[in-house]
């Protein structure tokens, strides 16, 4: 499985809940983005991974969905992934986690801005450090148990810039975030 698209897909993770932490219910959320980038090597790769975790034996599925929820991603494949560009993420957030506004991985060294909220909405900028990448976003909240959002980024894949245009939404499932543990933030 390709080790970038899992990282990535970390990281949208924990982009997609880190400017609405105390508006949004601690406990298990599924996290639904489709990307579009310039180059459509994310889609293929994306797609890829899909059509690995697929053909997997159920005891293969099992043990990858299994490692991967240890490090507090679970993702979806095959039709309820939603097809190339597509990721549905699965992640818990803890009382503590969102009252910090400690929501999800720290990958990739990178610094956020939030712009104050106005009304349900929320503007964000980042830029991160490795992997190389800056964008911006908006935040729609529809409530404590979901919300829409939008982002576009800009990096370089193998010396070529690319962009990459993400519309995502997130909804609570649970209290109990079952075998999906936090994802641990850096310090």
């Amino acid at each position: 499985m390709n080790r970038q698209i899992l990282i990535v897909a970390a990281m949208l993770a924990g982009w997609s809940f880190g400017a609405g932490a105390q508006t949004l219910k601690p406990g298990l959320w599924e996290v639904s983005n489709n990307m579009k980038t310039s180059s459509g090597e994310m889609e293929k790769g994306m797609a890829q991974m899909q059509a690995q975790m697929a053909a997997m034996t159920p005891e293969q599925r099992k043990m990858m969905e299994g490692m991967m929820a240890k490090q507090g991603v679970g993702v979806a494949s095959g039709a309820g992934a939603g097809g190339p560009g597509a990721m549905l993420v699965k992640m818990c957030i803890t009382k503590e986690m969102a009252e910090r506004n400690e929501i999800g991985s720290r990958e990739g060294d990178c610094k956020s801005s939030y712009s104050p909220r106005t009304g349900n909405t929320m503007k964000y900028s980042f830029t991160c450090a490795n992997p190389p990448s800056s964008g911006q976003g908006e935040f729609t909240f529809l409530g404590p148990e979901a919300y829409r959002s939008k982002m576009t980024m800009t990096s370089t894949r193998q010396g070529k810039p690319e962009k990459m245009d993400m519309d995502g939404q997130g909804k609570w499932l649970s209290v109990d975030c079952g075998s999906i543990k936090p994802m641990s933030a850096k310090k």
